[in-house]
Formats: C-alpha cells, sequence, structure tokens
C-alpha cells in the first residue's frame, strides 16, 4: 500500500495532543510505532503528514520533535 492511500487523520491529534503535553518530547520512528501501536507503513505515512504541515520535524537523521520548539 502507497503511503499515500493510508488514511492518518484518526492519528493526527492524538500524536498533536501527546506532543503539546509533553514539548520537549523526542521520538524515534519506532518509539513512535510502539507509543501509537502503528504499523510502519501508517507510521511513515503519518510522520509525513506531520512534518508537512510543520508540526514535527526530525532532528539528527532519527528523533522528531515539534518543529516550533529548539533543541
Amino acid at each position: 500500500m502507497d503511503t499515500q492511500e493510508i488514511d492518518v487523520a484518526p492519528w493526527l491529534l492524538r500524536v498533536k495532543a501527546e506532543y503539546n503535553d509533553l514539548p520537549g518530547m523526542h521520538l524515534t520512528k519506532p518509539q513512535i510505532q510502539r507509543l501509537f501501536g502503528l504499523d510502519r507503513a501508517t507510521c511513515d505515512a503519518l510522520l509525513n503528514a506531520l512534518e508537512e504541515v510543520d508540526f514535527l520535524r526530525c532532528i539528527d537523521g532519527q528523533e522528531f520533535v515539534r518543529a516550533d520548539l529548539e533543541r
């Protein structure tokens, strides 16, 4: 399944809420998959969507943090 076909809408609010509750949170892709119980394709699509709207950014090529916060 292409990541463009995956509906991530149900996850967007939940992930945003977690990052808003803990603004300094740094999570790797495997940690996000475990925390939210996501398969790899859904996690990839979700992270892509959150990066596209400038909510998350990937630092050091592995950790996802809120885009509006400095490290």
